[in-house]
Parts: C-alpha cells; structure tokens; sequence
C-alpha cells in the first residue's frame, strides 16, 4: 500500500475546496439526517477500499446501518447501554489492536443520547477519543444531527477535532459548509458551497448569501431550547407531561425512561422502581441534582425504601420517618473529572488487566489533586450554602454500591463535614471529601472486591450522596440520640429456638460509625428482635465489660469528627437522657476518669428500657419485615433515632440494600458418637453460615500465644504473609481453607488480632476466631458490620470460639502434631515457623459441621 499523507473524501470538489484530509484527522459532519451523512461515508469509504487501504466500522446507532459487510472493511457492533466507560474502553480497545493508518466510520454520535442523554457524556467520549485517533495518524468521519445538542457541546466538539463540516438543504439544493479545517486556507474555504451537479460552488455573492444566512438564523431562533444540554430538555418535558394532565400509562412511560438515565439500569431494581416511585418523585430528585447521570446505589436505597415504606398502611411512616434533606452529586461528575483533568489515558492503563493494580495508585494520587470545572463547582457552593453551618455527611453512592449481589459494603469512603469554618473554608473540606471519595474508588480492597466478583470491566461510576447528619446540639456536640444497622434475617442466632427470620439490630449511642465498623474495646448492642432483652453471652461474662463504652460525636469548637469515652462525654452535663438507654453503674463510681467528679453517675447502656417502654422494636421489625417483602429478599438498613418536641421516636432511614444470606437451610445430619479423642472442635451458637458440611483441605494457623508476643511490626509482617497465603489458595469450591488466629481478623490494632484487609482474606472458606485472654485476644461477634457483610458475600462460614468456656471442646495440641509446610510455600516466611502453621489434610480427613436449629457446630477428623 502506497503512503500518502493527503486522503481523499472520495468527492474531488470537496478535495478541492478543504485542501484534501490529512493523516490524523477526526472529521465531523453536522447534518440534518442520517442520509446526508451516508453519501458522505459512501464515497469516502469506496475511495478508500478502491485504493487498498483498511477500513473499520463502529457500529452502534439506533439509525440504520452506514455499511454493508464488503472485503477489506471490518465492522464492529458496540454495546451503548453498558455505559460510557465499558463503551469507551471497548473503542479505546479496538483503536489499540487495529493500530495505525487505519480509516474508521463511526455511527452518529446523536444516537448516544438514547441511552446517555447527555451532551457532557458525548463530548467526553470524543474528548477522549480524537486525541489518540490523531496519535495513530488514523482518518475517522464522526456525525451529529442539527439541532440536537446544546451549542456549548457543538462548541467543545469543535475545538477538539480536525475538521468540521456542516450540510444542509438550501432551496432543495446541498449545501456543504465547511466551518473548521485545521492547518489549511484558501480565500473561499470556509464559505457555504452549493452544489451545482458534481461540483461545489462557494456562496460569495452577497444577495445569495444573505438569504442564506437569513434562513439560517431563523432555524436557529426556532430552536433556542438548543441552548440547553438535551438532559435538561428530557426533564422539561417531563414536567410538562405532568402538568398537561397525562393519563397514568403516560406517566409510567416516562418514569420508566428517566429511571433508567437517573436511578438504575438493573431489571430486578428497576421493578421495584416502577411499583413505588412517581413521576413527581423523578422530579423532585432533578431539583436536588448536581450535575448528570445516575444518583448511584445508596441514594436510590434510602429513596426507594423510603416510598415502599409511605406507601405501607401498617404504620404512620409519615409520623415516623425524619425528612432526609439530601442533595445527589451525579455520576457523570465523576468521568467528567477524570476526562477534563487528562487523566482517562492512565484510567484505561488501569482497566487492563496488567494495569488493574498498578496503575491504580498513580490514578488514586492525581484524583486527589485535580480541579473540578467551574459550572460544577458553582453549584457545589450553592449546596453547602443552602445547608449554612448544619453538619453534613458526604457519602459515597457508586453505580455498583448497595446492589443486589455487590453491596461494596464498607469499600468506598464517606467523611463528615462538620461545617463550622469560614465559608472558604467549608468549601475546602467539603471538595477535599469529595476527591477523597472519588479516589476510594481505587482502593486496593475495593478493587479486589470487583475483581473477585467479576465486576472489573463494568462501569463504576462514584455517584455521591450528600445528606444533613442527623442528630441534635448538645453544648458544643452534635449526634442523634441512637443509631444502628438492621438485618431483616439475623445471621446470627445465639440460642435455640430463636427465629433468624425476625432479623437483628446492632445499636449505639451517638453517630452510627461505632454500629456499621468493627470497633476496637468495644461492644455495641446485638439485639434479637423476637426477644431484644436477650443479649449474647449474657449471664456467662462480665455484662460492663461487653456494652458500649465510647461515643462518636461531631466536636463543634473543634470541627472534627471525634470519639469519646462515655463516661466523660457524661461529665460534659449534656442534655441526654441516659435513664431510657442504660443502667446506672453504682460499684465503678471510684473509677471515674480525670476531670470527672467522684459522685457522678456512671452508666451502662443496655437499652433495654428503650426497648420495653417504647415502640422501636416493633417500628423496627415492621420496617424490616415491609422492605423484606418489596425486595423479596433479606435486606439491610442504616439508620438513627431521635425523639421530636413530643418525645416521639422519628427514624431516619439513611440506607437500605439487599443482604446476601449464606449457608444452606437443609438440615445437616451431624453424627450423634463422634469419639472424642477425634473432635478439634465443639461449640453451642457463636457461628454465621447456617447449615454446612464442609471437608477442610487445609488449615492456616496462628497460633494465639507466639502471636501475643510478637514485636508491633511483626504482627503486621504476619498479616502480610497472611495475604500471601490467601492468594496461593487454589481454588476454594474444590478445596477447602480454614483460617483460624486468635482475637479480631481485620482489626486495625494488632493488639486485639490479625490487622488484615479483606482482600488479604477473601479466597478463605471458613474463618475462626480463637479467644486468648492471656493477650486480651478477644472475638468480636459484630454482626452487621461492613466486615461481615464481605464475610456473608464471600461465602465464608465464621466461627468464634471461647476455650475458656465449659461447654466448649477445643484440642489446638492437634494442631501441634501436624507438620508445617509454610517454610515449603514460602522460603521467606521461615522465621515465622513457630507462629504461623499451614496444614495440608487428606481427603475427607477433616469435616466441619454446622445446624442452626439446634445451634450446633463441629468440626471432627474422620
């Protein structure tokens, strides 16, 4: 094949009048129909085939196709509704593989709009894609329909390409005009061209040409609206379509339209959507809108379950429910961030599978330092000065986040704004929040996570939710009274008899941070909701020591977040009412810290008279059974409470997503003579995974008092090699990993267990705490909290166990007994030998049980 740097268009007047097209040129044509722009591909494409060189035809549009299958041209059909980023990485694929010097067709980029209805959205996919059309010297022709987009998007069109070119109809005669045609002139070029038979001949006389332009401005004037992004244009005539008096079918098609650009492109969500939400409400959602796109998983949780639950007649929800008063930040602010600051190459380096991890910190540090454009941040200030100096919560709400199947619990950060700066200064706090949101999104946990799932290639916009923290003054704090997370299945039933399908709280005092994390000293209130008096353990350990003991609350003098010991935030004199919550701890008065008078009162909270006094636990339990039965599968919920000026109990419901059960729910037939010498271990309750029969391949151990000793940094390197080892792990379906330590896995004080992420863990299949007091190694049965909502999502079965209790059968001299093949999997790791011991098991030779009914688990050699 002949190189030549001029190309053809395929029609010799054109050539003439632009000078020929050059290598590297993205050539757009603004055309009236589809037609028009088909002649134009038409002789193009022949000119090209003609001449041997290669053609390739992006193939996505509504419209009919361009081109018909013909040798030395090679079609590809992309998938729009996959949305921006797995479109444009696909494209960004195939410009990669074809390589250089190639001619590319592209259907009409008017057609995006069907499915992303934004112009922001087509003007970032051209963005990103000219440039590296124009780095592989390749020629493409793009198309856009009149009239369609906003003049700012024809704008930032046109300063990116090569060449843009207008066709229209003047008198029933073509007229070509060119508009832009980069490193090239001559006298006559950018005039109006009519054609006259084959050739084109330029408007220059000026009675001709003033009609012209006459007609064309009037064209213009009639299409004023134009001014607007289609987005907006979508939304005004949906709130014409309401105000018009439009039957109910009308409505319904139009909230199904806008949900599927705004809420959720899921077909189970989008179900529920159509059973519960409104046309009014898809509007009152744009009021509240910065920026375009979708509101993302967490606000469109609390938004639904909010409808589901003011449309059930059981209770007064509109008494009960606190208004939630949130702002959405939409997900295309996210791609249009990474597009506007040049990073989108870096951000496709990452999406290959070479790049996943590796080229994720280099994205993660740049999105911490980039600048958002002006118009966004307009709006940003005018959000933070509708909210003045109210606490908010920024909180992240991704495409993927709180789904069915995927709920990213605990993945992506959220921070609290406590809002008592200079207004400058809120912005700052608030923009730094919101960069560190986006760049979470590129944690290595939460890349994992995605990985594990089968989620790296999909779109994963950070949509955000930006909510006013609930709560109330207290001198210089702001919390809510309580706040917690519900189960409508609890996972973790203690006792005989107990029902798992009456679901489960985990409560605190003051903000929901110590309920939804796994806290360290601390023991927020598990509550059983067919009998809340019952607590874990009770009656076998001390009830002081497994009860709350710290408060997070927002410091208003000092602007922060901040965590206090409860008996000194009692001290503080707050106006809180600690008679409903707790008991008064008479024995630990002389305990009391500095600064904290020896006649003060110190309090254990229990709640139980919250519980038997008041009617929360029945709100609860038909708030959970309610959402339970509109999902039609368990769910989870975020919330707090307050009391009104009339001491009535007002919930806010900040989230609700699908939770994922484990376990199955046949009955498994444990052996009734199991000899004793063969039992490793045996314990009442205190497991999650319901009924299993599991034989274990392979037992990673760490033994609890080596580990006790170690240095700070050696546990942490243990930790480490931890991760190691979970990577080696084969394949979990066919072979099982128990991985059993002492205290907390995940902590993040190595002094109350193993500090691991969960990706460190995440190839597991049963995961045991051991109770070592010695070491103050203590299991944390925190169900509900974002680690065991990974545990019940990764299948992992959880187990703790306490040696010290009588009723507990626990041989870890078994395990001393066993050769160690650590040293053999990792020549590295041989100094750890005497604290960290990978078993290898033949077949069958050890079996782990499990029965929730009769709360039974053991795990035996056979």
């Amino acid at each position: 094949m002949a190189y030549y740097s001029h190309v053809s268009t395929g029609w010799n007047s054109l050539d003439c009048i632009i000078d020929h097209l050059r290598r590297g040129d993205n050539v757009v044509w603004q055309v009236d129909n589809i037609d028009s722009y088909r002649k134009m591909v038409s002789n193009f494409v022949n000119h090209a085939i003609a001449n041997h060189e290669r053609v390739v035809y992006m193939r996505f549009g509504r419209h009919g196709p361009l081109l018909e299958p013909r040798p030395n041209l090679c079609i590809y059909t992309l998938n729009v509704a996959a949305g921006f980023e797995s479109f444009s990485s696909e494209v960004h694929s195939i410009i990669t593989r074809e390589g250089k010097d190639i001619f590319y067709v592209f259907d009409s980029l008017s057609d995006l709009l069907y499915e992303w209805a934004t112009d922001l959205m087509i003007v970032n996919f051209f963005f990103v894609t000219c440039p590296y059309l124009y780095e592989l010297r390749t020629i493409a022709y793009f198309a856009i329909l009149r009239n369609c987009h906003s003049f700012k998007a024809i704008a930032r069109i046109r300063e990116t390409t090569q060449v843009l070119i207008d066709i229209y109809s003047h008198q029933r005669k073509l007229c070509v005009h060119p508009i832009k045609i980069q490193d090239r002139y001559s006298p006559t070029m950018f005039f109006p061209h009519i054609k006259a038979r084959d050739q084109l001949v330029p408007v220059i006389n000026s009675v001709e040409a003033t009609q012209l332009f006459s007609n064309l401005l009037r064209e213009k004037a009639v299409n004023a609206q134009r001014i607007m992004d289609y987005w907006d244009r979508i939304f005004i005539q949906a709130q014409k379509l309401l105000e018009s008096g439009a039957t109910s079918a009308e409505k319904k098609d139009k909230v199904e339209q806008l949900s599927r650009l705004v809420l959720s492109r899921n077909k189970r969500v989008l179900e529920i959507i159509r059973r519960f939400m409104s046309l009014e409400d898809l509007l009152q959602i744009k009021e509240r809108l910065i920026g375009t796109g979708f509101i993302g998983g967490k606000a469109l949780g609390m938004l639904l379950s909010r409808k589901i639950l003011m449309q059930d007649q059981a209770l007064d929800w509109a008494e009960i429910l606190e208004h939630h008063d949130s702002f959405y930040i939409g997900s295309d602010v996210f791609y249009s961030y990474i597009v506007q600051n040049g990073w989108w190459k870096l951000f496709m380096a990452h999406k290959t599978r070479e790049g996943f991890f590796t080229k994720a910190a280099e994205l993660k540090a740049n999105i911490l330092e980039g600048r958002f454009p002006e118009s966004i941040r307009e709006r940003f200030q005018l959000m933070l000065e509708y909210f003045g100096q109210s606490p908010i919560i920024v909180r992240s709400s991704s495409l993927l986040e709180d789904a069915f199947g995927s709920a990213f619990a605990g993945k992506y950060d959220s921070f609290f704004c406590v809002n008592q700066a200079s207004p400058d200064k809120r912005y700052e706090n608030f923009e730094e929040a919101l960069k560190r949101i986006f760049a979470s999104t590129l944690n290595e946990d939460a890349l994992a996570y995605r990985l594990q799932r089968g989620l790296d290639q999909m779109d994963e916009q950070m949509a955000i939710l930006v909510q006013r923290v609930s709560g109330a003054y207290h001198k210089n704090c702001f919390f809510p009274e309580l706040a917690g997370v519900g189960l409508s299945h609890n996972p973790y039933v203690w006792k005989k008899n107990m029902d798992p399908a009456a679901g489960m709280l985990r409560l605190v005092m003051g903000l929901g941070t110590r309920a939804v994390n796994r806290v360290e000293n601390d023991y927020p209130r598990i509550v059983a909701m067919d009998e809340p008096s019952v607590k874990p353990l009770g009656g076998l350990w001390d009830l002081k020591k497994y009860s709350q003991h710290y408060v997070d609350y927002l410091n208003l003098e000092e602007n922060e977040l901040q965590t206090t010991a409860l008996r000194d935030l009692v001290a503080k004199q707050l106006d809180i009412h600690l008679e409903s919550i707790g008991v008064r701890d008479t024995e630990s008065r002389h305990y009391a810290g500095e600064g904290v008078p020896p006649d003060q009162d110190q309090w254990i909270l229990t709640f139980d008279h919250f519980f038997t006094h008041t009617p929360f636990i029945r709100i609860m339990a038909g708030m959970l059974k309610r959402l339970e039965q509109a999902y039609a599968t368990p769910v989870e919920v975020e919330f707090t409470v307050n009391t009104n000026a009339a001491q009535d109990i007002q919930i806010n419901l900040l989230q609700c997503r699908p939770f994922q059960t484990i376990g199955g729910q046949t009955k498994v037939a444990i052996p009734e003579k199991i000899p004793p010498a063969n039992i490793f271990i045996q314990t009442e309750g205190n497991f999650m995974g319901g009924n299993v029969s599991l034989p274990v391949g392979t037992i990673i151990w760490v033994d609890p008092s080596p580990y006790a000793n170690l240095s700070l940094s050696d546990k942490y390197s243990v930790a480490r090699l931890i991760g190691k080892l979970n990577r080696k792990v084969a394949d979990r379906r066919t072979r099982a990993t128990m991985l059993m330590g002492p205290g907390r896995w995940g902590t993040q004080t190595p002094a109350m267990g193993v500090p691991v992420t969960f990706s460190e863990i995440n190839h597991i299949t049963a995961l045991v705490e051991i109770s070592y007091r010695a070491g103050s190694l203590i299991p944390d049965l925190s169900f509900g909290t974002h680690f065991f909502h990974d545990l019940t999502e990764a299948n992992i079965f959880y187990a703790a166990v306490y040696p010290e209790r009588s009723d507990v059968t626990f041989h870890p001299e078994w395990i001393a007994q066993q050769p160690n093949a650590l040293s053999r999997i990792d020549p590295e790791a041989v100094r750890f030998d005497p604290v960290v011991k990978v078993i290898h098991l033949d077949d069958g030779e050890l079996i782990l049980q499990s029965d929730i009914q009769t709360q039974q688990m053991i795990c035996y050699r056979v």
